[in-house]
């Protein structure tokens, strides 16, 4: 096939730009260049700015796809400018949404496509959901051939997840884990998450690439398996071979402590809700699909990448002298609590 993504370079999108130049497909990608070091070996570059959409058009002039792939869209106006720039040009147009999307507060843990969209806390999510109705509208009203692709929390080996971090991601956690320091883990830390490596969820990316099951419906990609903020954290731990002190706070409490990190939609309108997901959709559509890289495998992998490249390690002390506040904070609200009983 013919593809063209938008993007192409970010974490979701190189595992897939790579699996598709395997695939042998002839695959374009449309970015302004800027990160063509994680551009495969086969992929055409059309260099363009997407804020500019007559010299996209120019760019494009005479080009048709099989496929096209956004995966930089957040708010209304730009997929509207896609439906200008694909219609009648492509066969497939497939658009990153998000499953932070979901209904909040969580009505059901168990999430599948039916689940409601609806999420008060998170701009982010709220736009999301306003680009699937422009987009779902135009494929009711005139047929643009729209699939809309829900992630959740997709990782590569650049980045370990955590559930609470600074501004610099979250290499400042893995740093105060390694001096011994607490972390900050949102409630009692058994909240459910799910982790999915970017080489898994491009396989189920891939499988609805041309899939004539996938036009006019929504598909979430994500790993089978659950795990507690505990147990992420404590994998982090044991990999880099330290024991974990966590220090587990109310998500309400970081948010209103820290609305410089917009902790109410990072965590009360996402990572902070238990959420399992249902991919019975997605292995009907594509069968085969398997998420195959646990946690544990991913995180290994992660651990061994940062530490063999110095320029991932970026400090935060701004982060770190902040939940150090934090915690002495609450450490002396318990004191002063007990003082008084």
């Amino acid at each position: 096939m013919k593809i063209l993504l938008i993007g192409g370079t970010g974490t979701i999108s190189a595992a897939i730009s790579d699996l598709l130049v395997k695939q042998g497909h002839e695959l374009y990608l449309l970015n302004r260049g800027s990160r063509s070091a994680r551009m495969p070996e086969g992929a055409h570059l059309i260099r363009a700015d997407m804020g500019d959409e007559d010299g996209v058009r120019q760019a494009l002039s005479g080009m048709d796809f099989d496929c096209v792939g956004e995966f930089i869209g957040f708010v209304p106006a730009q997929v509207e400018r896609d439906i200008h720039l694909f219609s009648g040009r492509c066969g497939q147009y497939v658009y990153i949404s998000s499953a932070s999307a979901y209904h909040k507060p969580v009505r059901d843990y168990r999430i599948t496509e039916g689940t409601s969209l609806a999420n008060p806390y998170w701009e982010y999510s709220r736009n999301k959901i306003a680009c699937e109705d422009v987009l779902m509208r135009a494929y009711r009203e005139n047929g643009f051939p729209v699939t809309i692709v829900r992630p959740s929390h997709t990782y590569d080996e650049r980045s370990l997840p955590v559930a609470v971090h600074g501004k610099n991601g979250s290499w400042q956690v893995l740093s105060r884990i390694l001096q011994g320091k607490p972390v900050l883990i949102p409630g009692d830390g058994t909240s459910l998450w799910t982790l999915t490596f970017n080489e898994d969820f491009a396989k189920g990316y891939t499988g609805l690439l041309g899939n004539p099951h996938a036009i006019g419906e929504a598909f979430h990609i994500t790993s089978d398996e659950s795990l507690t903020w505990n147990q992420i954290h404590e994998t982090a731990a044991r990999l880099l071979g330290k024991t974990l002190l966590p220090y587990h706070v109310s998500a309400d409490f970081l948010a209103a402590a820290g609305p410089q990190y917009d902790f109410t939609g990072a965590l009360t309108g996402d990572k902070s809700c238990s959420v399992v997901f249902d991919n019975s959709k997605l292995k009907r559509a594509v069968p085969g699909y398997q998420a195959t890289i646990r946690f544990e495998e991913g995180a290994a992998r992660c651990i061994r990448y940062i530490s063999a490249h110095p320029e991932l390690q970026r400090e935060d002390p701004e982060f770190d002298r902040w939940t150090d506040r934090v915690i002495a904070a609450l450490e002396k609200a318990r004191e002063e609590v007990l003082a008084g009983v």
